[in-house]
Formats: structure tokens, sequence, C-alpha cells
């Protein structure tokens, strides 16, 4: 697979590069995670995990970029994973 950033199916916004955790055991040392606060597919994840397990959470969509698969990453605030973000190299702080 591409190491460019794919759009998110849910909302189309550009998915980032986000590593993961040491815990888990995917093939790739980062994932593609859709961080758009308003997509849809998040967005409804709050009620149906609420409904579904009585929990406080919700999901992202990622994407497995060595593998090409893609599900759910969850999530329990909307600021969480959003510190694993990689930086992306294009993008300079303060730059317009």
């Amino acid at each position: 697979m591409s190491d460019s950033a794919p759009q998110c199916p849910h909302c189309g916004q550009v998915m980032k590069k986000w590593h993961n955790s040491p815990d888990l055991l995917w093939e790739s040392e980062y994932q593609f995670v859709c961080f758009n606060d308003a997509c849809p597919y998040y967005v409804r994840g709050w009620q149906w995990m609420e409904t579904k397990y009585q929990v406080h959470a919700s999901y992202r969509h990622r994407l497995n970029p060595k593998t090409g698969r893609s599900g759910p990453v969850p999530v329990w605030s909307p600021s969480a994973l959003k510190d694993q973000i990689v930086p992306d190299d294009n993008h300079q702080e303060g730059a317009p």
C-alpha cells in the first residue's frame, strides 16, 4: 500500500498517520486514523456504544497501511489518541 494518507470513507477527510500503542500487535508501526470530530462514523459511535455496551466511548475509522485492512479504533474522549498523531512533515507550526 501507499504511504500517502488516504481519505476516510465515512466523511472524505484526509486521515492522519497515528503511532500504534506498543501493546497492540498490528503488523505496521502506524495506522491511518480519521480524527475528524464531525465524521458520522465517530459521531454515531457514541450512541451505539452507549446503547449496545452501556459505556461512554466511540470509535474512529482506521486503516492498516501494510495490510489494507480497516476497522474501528476505540476512543473514550474526543482527545483520546490524538497525542500519538505523527506530525505531518509538510506542515510547520505557525506556517500558513
